[in-house]
């Protein structure tokens, strides 16, 4: 204000700042993604990296597609085995994905999610503070039956994997690294991809997804319990949600006539 007043008085030259703060409010939600995204999101995730069954394939085809995971799996093509196609079609993605879409996992709980988060008898993923993103309480979230059922796949097929032997994080890259940030949003962006979800003039991170999360719980359920979901400390937090879904207001515009 000093500089404009200068400026507008004096005719000194305007300020370029060399650190600009956005304008955007904090308590405006980011992009998130709709009910039919959520559903082809999953739906996606099932299919994401797989290939056609081994048995019903011709020779020619087996073959072309040997080549394709001869250099997925890093291995030569005279290696690749009919087991290499089951591995194609694991369960990581689904149960990494499925899991955010129910627990609104932030990039950060993806990498730090370890396999004793996953209470599969009582279907909940149980977060130590010591691993939470804000590190002040245990939090006990809740999950689909169906997810529930992923997550009990995925840790069986996890053991088959020798990058997992001497560690107990839930996911790792094919690099056998923690997913990051960037990495989880190469994973969405070709989800949406799968999906046919168009994706232009939208912030398509990983949030998007946590975002849904607390939309949709808030207009189904109640604050508190988006608040318990997302393990937003302060309700404060949660509040930013309390929001009609962009469909629900196109829904009050044609009652309104």
């Amino acid at each position: 204000m000093l500089f404009k007043w200068r400026h507008h008085e004096h005719g000194v030259s305007k300020w370029e700042p060399s650190i600009r703060f956005s304008e955007e409010s904090s308590t405006k939600p980011r992009d998130y993604v709709t009910p039919r995204e959520r559903e082809q999101i999953r739906n996606a995730a099932l299919e994401y990296g797989s290939v056609p069954s081994y048995s019903n394939l011709t020779p020619p085809e087996r073959d072309r597609w040997k080549a394709y995971l001869a250099q997925r799996f890093e291995k030569p093509k005279s290696d690749v085995t009919p087991a290499d196609w089951d591995r194609a079609n694991g369960w990581k993605i689904p149960s990494l994905v499925w899991a955010s879409l129910d627990a609104g996992l932030r990039p950060i709980e993806v990498s730090r999610a370890t396999t004793s988060w996953v209470d599969i008898e009582n279907g909940v993923l149980r977060i130590p503070k010591e691993e939470s993103a804000k590190s002040r309480d245990n939090w006990i979230v809740g999950l689909r039956d169906r997810t529930t059922t992923i997550l009990e796949k995925w840790l069986d097929e996890r053991t088959a994997y020798e990058k997992y032997d001497e560690i107990d994080l839930l996911w790792l890259t094919r690099e056998a690294n923690p997913y990051t940030s960037q990495s989880l949003i190469y994973v969405l962006e070709q989800l949406c991809r799968i999906a046919e979800i168009e994706t232009e003039n939208r912030q398509m991170s990983w949030y998007a997804i946590r975002h849904s999360v607390g939309t949709y719980m808030t207009r189904e359920e109640d604050l508190a319990a988006a608040q318990a979901q997302l393990r937003h400390k302060s309700p404060e937090t949660t509040m930013k949600y309390d929001q009609a879904p962009v469909e629900d207001r196109k829904d009050a515009l044609n009652r309104m006539g």
